[in-house]
């Protein structure tokens, strides 16, 4: 399950920055439709780092052991 929300994070992050480039080819500089696309994206890598590090510290996430 938690696999899958972790997926499901990254999916959309990628579709923020895939709209972010879309909206920077077709709008031209005239909105904010690409700021705030990016905004999205950086805020959600963010909160992703932070879901990701607090289940590790928690024990919810186990790490594989390779830096041990």
């Amino acid at each position: 399950m938690i696999k899958l929300g972790i997926v499901l994070f990254l999916l959309f992050i990628v579709y923020n920055l895939a709209a972010g480039c879309y909206y920077m080819l077709t709008d031209q500089g005239k909105s904010t439709r690409v700021v705030r696309s990016l905004s999205w994206r950086i805020g959600l890598s963010i909160l992703l780092i932070m879901l990701i590090s607090a289940g590790i510290l928690t024990g919810v996430i186990e790490p594989h052991g390779v830096m041990r």
